[in-house]
């Protein structure tokens, strides 16, 4: 019978595999093991010195109120949700074209591209309460809220990865005689899309604030109005079970973004 021996490659890419495991389980067990104990030192903090609920619950004061007010939870969540999407989604639809136009013309380039940025550090919360004075209360001042907080990030990141092909590579591009929209769709875009995709990651984090935001200044649904009428009325618990759902859609919603990047540069999450 003829015996079968690993050679020294197969053993090499047998302790890859191991490695690889050993390392994602301590990226995965750490901080979920960090996050544990910290809710019991909090746990144990609250029952120790006696804090009064209304002014910091308990870890199991906060799961209790997700279980009496899910249902109010789950609407105002959707709520949130929804806002949060829809202006996530305008923000690409108006930043990837104008970032596009603003790379290609240099008149927009000098004129218009200043200005936006110059309009980026002005205060989202004290555009808020104008929106809804101009617009009214309702879901489109909060849609607007999200969509100024995420244009900016997708409009910047967009333009720099357009504007950051290599000379070498448009020169070689040049050569073969490509015209402007080849060009484009096969050297600028992809470049870019490394480039795009962090202002997605950042602009979606964002995009969870600004919807808060906005239903802090005005609204009658969504987690920020809860939080608000939580606070104002003492039920402390719901407020914290209400942040608690906006960490987790914040996290679920980057790693979606941070998924689909993988799927579409798969070159650039490997480099």
């Amino acid at each position: 019978m003829t015996e079968h021996t690993l050679s020294p490659a197969g053993d090499d890419i047998e302790h890859e595999i191991v490695d690889d495991r050993r390392s994602w389980l301590k990226e995965s067990v750490a901080p979920l093991l960090t996050f544990a104990v910290l809710l019991a030192l909090w746990e144990a903090g609250t029952d120790y010195f006696n804090i009064p609920t209304w002014l910091l619950p308990s870890p199991w004061t906060i799961a209790l109120a997700f279980v009496d007010w899910r249902g109010e939870l789950w609407n105002h969540s959707l709520t949130t949700l929804y806002e949060t999407l829809i202006g996530f989604a305008l923000s690409i639809g108006l930043a990837v074209p104008l970032a596009v136009a603003v790379v290609y013309s240099p008149f927009l380039r000098k004129s218009i591209y200043p200005i936006l940025l110059a309009l980026q550090s002005v205060p989202k919360v004290a555009i808020a309460p104008l929106l809804a004075l101009w617009i009214g209360f309702g879901m489109l001042p909060k849609i607007l809220v999200v969509f100024l907080v995420c244009f900016f990030p997708i409009i910047v990141a967009t333009a720099t990865g357009l504007a950051s092909v290599p000379v070498p590579v448009m020169d070689l591009i040049r050569s073969l005689s490509a015209n402007q929209i080849q060009t484009f769709i096969k050297i600028r875009f992809p470049t870019a899309m490394p480039h795009i995709f962090v202002g997605l990651k950042i602009a979606i984090t964002f995009a969870v604030i600004g919807a808060v935001i906005g239903e802090f200044v005005g609204s009658e649904s969504g987690l920020g109005y809860l939080i608000l009428v939580s606070s104002s009325q003492a039920r402390t618990p719901v407020a914290f079970a209400a942040l608690t759902i906006l960490t987790m859609m914040s996290i679920v919603l980057y790693y979606v973004i941070e998924f689909i990047e993988k799927i579409t540069v798969p070159w650039a999450v490997s480099t």
